[in-house]
């Protein structure tokens, strides 16, 4: 029946899509040389089960002739088991070549795990893609290489010289040679060194220390013992990595961990962050006899401090990220300063006003009586939510800068502090213009 009819049933869409598993095997058996078109044909479902089914060979052929939509679309969807069994097969290049079409972080840095790269080192978050040329190569071939070949921006930061072998020599910046006549070597620009280099096996820990030292590089590149040059890895995905192990850390290892352990763990930080807190216990015994003499004031700490809070995280996170991503250095403090300030003025008047509208609204409709100095109290909470928002704002984002200043985790520190700043503080700035307000009618 299928030889019958072989230029209708491969063509066919919508009758393979309608095949069992086993009826599209035999096809693809009784058709050897139409495979990767019957393949383009199928729902992706209908793929990976058929996938599955063939000897390694096949499918090494099929991955290596299928479109690249379609090959991506394959290796995503194929199970973890699958995957492995497939890639375990593979040679060290077409892994390399393979390896990159992953797009879970999780996926990739998994399968090079079960391959047998140390868990949390460099190699299961390495980027196999890179530009690598020789130092004989002439400006103009360089820059005729990468608009042939680079398809991904990512990578362009940095040029690696390397020599026939494959070993990493040196590297350069693609400004580096951008003005200089195209006609020039790259041995004339060259040092003989590379600017630094993570093995293999290195830990994430220990490039996330490298990185710290050179904060102008978004990427670095990745040799064996023998400085083959094997791809790069990124600053992102290394603040991901020691982000993501924290959390699988404490999410996967709690009932097998020691009581002693967990006590060790967590004691240190509820140890300094109660102690952050005693000050806001000062603070509020300091400015006692002003709840003492209008408990009104005590209704909105709550309002307040938390809006004072939530700014603060929501500014450290917008700049975590921006540091993770590369698009903030150390450098750019001053200019994150000004914009944050700006911003926290107008969040804490926009937060300032509608707690002003709160008071009026619930005075007037009589859901709660805040005394014949309604409007005093109402203005009190308006001025302090700017000044609190302002301070969590302004805190928010520089604290990660201080942080990473000192080669901390600006991730895993920046929150609590940025809470304890802000309790502290805000109580503060809110009592501060409480008492300015207030003084001589409720106060």
């Amino acid at each position: 029946m299928f030889n019958d009819h072989q230029d209708y049933l491969i063509n066919n869409k919508e009758f393979l899509n309608n095949q069992t598993t086993s009826v599209l095997i035999k096809i693809i058996q009784s058709h050897p040389n139409d495979i990767i078109t019957i393949l383009n044909l199928l729902k992706i479902n209908k793929v990976v089960s058929i996938f599955n089914f063939l000897d390694f060979y096949t499918k090494k052929k099929i991955v290596e002739k299928l479109p690249i939509k379609k090959k991506i679309e394959l290796l995503n969807h194929l199970s973890v088991n699958d995957r492995i069994s497939f890639f375990k097969n593979l040679s060290k290049n077409d892994l390399k070549c393979l390896i990159k079409y992953l797009k879970k972080k999780e996926d990739k840095r998994n399968t090079l795990v079960y391959l047998g790269y140390p868990k949390n080192s460099v190699g299961c978050l390495m980027i196999p893609y890179y530009i690598a040329v020789q130092k004989n190569w002439k400006i103009q071939d360089v820059l005729d290489y990468i608009r042939k070949k680079v398809k991904n921006s990512d990578i362009i930061e940095i040029i690696y010289i390397v020599n026939e072998e494959g070993k990493l020599i040196d590297d350069l910046k693609i400004r580096d040679f951008l003005l200089v006549d195209p006609n020039t070597k790259l041995y004339d620009l060259m040092d003989g060194k590379y600017t630094a280099a993570l093995n293999l096996t290195d830990t994430e820990k220990e490039a996330f220390q490298l990185f710290s030292l050179n904060s102008n590089r978004a990427s670095f590149p990745v040799i064996d013992d023998k400085k083959f040059l094997l791809g790069i890895v990124t600053i992102e995905d290394i603040v991901w990595s020691i982000n993501n192990s924290k959390k699988n850390t404490s999410n996967q290892s709690y009932m097998k961990i020691s009581l002693y352990q967990l006590i060790k763990k967590r004691a240190g930080w509820l140890i300094l962050l109660f102690i952050g807190e005693m000050m806001t216990t000062t603070v509020m015994q300091q400015f006692s006899g002003f709840m003492e003499k209008a408990i009104v004031l005590a209704l909105f700490i709550p309002l307040v401090v938390s809006s004072g809070g939530n700014s603060g995280s929501q500014a450290a996170s917008l700049i975590i990220q921006a540091m993770a991503l590369g698009e903030v250095k150390i450098k750019d403090w001053w200019t994150v300063m000004q914009r944050e300030i700006i911003c926290g003025f107008f969040l804490g008047s926009i937060l300032g006003i509608t707690g002003f509208i709160r008071v009026i609204a619930w005075h007037k409709i009589n859901f709660f009586n805040y005394g014949p100095h309604w409007i005093l109290v109402g203005l009190t909470v308006f001025l302090s939510l700017i000044g609190v928002v302002l301070w969590g704002t302004f805190s928010g984002s520089m604290l990660p800068f201080i942080i990473k200043k000192f080669n901390g985790d600006p991730a895993s520190s920046s929150a609590p502090f940025v809470a304890t700043l802000v309790d502290v503080i805000g109580l503060m700035i809110y009592f501060s213009i409480s008492y300015i307000l207030l003084h001589g009618t409720l106060l």
